[in-house]
C-alpha cells in the first residue's frame, strides 16, 4: 500500500510541482527496497526524468561537531 502511495503523490506532483526526496539509500537499490519493479520502474521514471541531483560526499557535520557544542545545542 505504501508503495503505491508513493506512486501516487509522484504521480500528482509530476511536471507540476517541485518534489525533493532526500534519502541515504543509494539510486540503485530503490528497487531492492521497492521490491516491486513495475512500481519501482515508475516511481524512478517520474523522479529522475528532469531531476536535479545532488550527491554529498565527505565526513558528516555530525562527527565534525565537537561534544561541547553537541551538549549546548541539547542542554
Amino acid at each position: 500500500d505504501q508503495r503505491r502511495d508513493l506512486l501516487e503523490i509522484i504521480e500528482d506532483r509530476y511536471e507540476r510541482r517541485s518534489t525533493i526526496v532526500t534519502s541515504q539509500v543509494p539510486l540503485d537499490r530503490w528497487y531492492e527496497i521497492i521490491a516491486n519493479p513495475t512500481l519501482a520502474d515508475a516511481i524512478l521514471d517520474r523522479l529522475v526524468h528532469n531531476a536535479y541531483r545532488i550527491d554529498l560526499t565527505g565526513e558528516s557535520m555530525r562527527k565534525q561537531r565537537s561534544p561541547i557544542a553537541f551538549e549546548t545545542l541539547h542542554a
